[in-house]
């Protein structure tokens, strides 16, 4: 919803001001089109020639669900800190090897089933439970558990950045399709000399609206959208990090209501629940 007021806002400020200025409108809605396609074409043309099929499909799924709200609540991480409580909270009672068939199949699991908004993150809930599988098998240690954690999440930072990267390009390159743009107009009325002077007015006017919107989608569109994706994965890291935090803290022999507070320090301060909400929130769901 704020994606789409930030461009409505955007959008309305530069060409309110330009219609205000007394700037004709009519003049950059009649070059939209060809313009669109010069810059627009290209800049998609390039996007695909510098990306490989798995960073455009991975940008494809991105774009739409940067127009979302925001999955990483305080509502979220208080269910996925409730869910590591009861997974430690079992295995601290009955062993570790009580929670095997939990690990192993999380959608039948009671513990998981309680916590259906995680158990539907099939990414985290496979993060979970690949780490809870290694704490019960007893082969690794902390230190261990704690570099192969770093290893997959440093993974997942290339892959989920993979996108970002890709906009960035594509918003950096923009510009120098709106300026090819606006030579191919000058070409196309220097072809025109020879005309009366209002037409050759407009159709120099036609072509700075090439340069102008070329800065405008990079600037006022692109660019914004990439920040935007930017954080939305530094949201979603959040989350990995709040599970390594918790799980290393297990392995070093504290208790759950501890190990979920080593979790919890590691989250955002504007998405971060008080000490006093998650232990209501852990009461509540026991």
């Amino acid at each position: 919803m704020f994606v789409i007021i930030g461009y409505l806002l955007a959008m309305g400020c530069i060409f309110g001001g330009y219609i205000m200025h007394g700037g004709n409108i009519k003049v950059v809605l009649e070059a939209l089109p060809n313009e669109m396609l010069v810059i627009g074409g290209g800049a998609i043309g390039a996007f695909v020639v510098n990306n490989q099929p798995k960073v455009i499909k991975a940008t494809l799924r991105s774009i739409p669900a940067a127009f979302k709200s925001s999955v990483h609540t305080k509502a979220n991480y208080l269910e996925l800190m409730s869910l590591l409580y009861d997974i430690l909270q079992k295995a601290r009672k009955e062993g570790l090897m009580s929670i095997e068939k939990d690990v192993d199949a999380p959608e039948t699991s009671s513990l998981f089933q309680a916590y259906p908004k995680i158990l539907k993150d099939h990414h985290l809930t496979e993060f979970l439970t690949d780490y809870l599988r290694m704490m019960v098998s007893g082969n690794l240690n902390s230190y261990e558990i704690e570099a192969l954690i770093d290893s997959e999440m440093e993974s997942h930072h290339q892959e989920s950045h993979g996108p970002i990267a890709a906009i960035a390009r594509v918003a950096s390159g923009l510009p120098a399709f709106g300026i090819v743009a606006a030579v191919l107009g000058v070409v196309n009325t220097m072809g025109s000399v020879g005309q009366a002077p209002a037409i050759l007015g407009a159709m120099i006017g036609s072509a700075l609206v090439g340069t102008f919107l070329g800065i405008l989608l990079a600037y006022g569109v692109v660019e914004p959208l990439g920040g935007l994706m930017e954080q939305q994965a530094e949201d979603r890291s959040k989350t990995f990090l709040c599970v390594k935090a918790t799980l290393l803290a297990s392995m070093q022999g504290y208790n759950p209501t501890t190990c979920i507070e080593f979790g919890r320090k590691v989250l955002f301060s504007t998405e971060r629940p008080s000490f006093m909400e998650m232990e209501e929130h852990v009461r509540g769901k026991r």
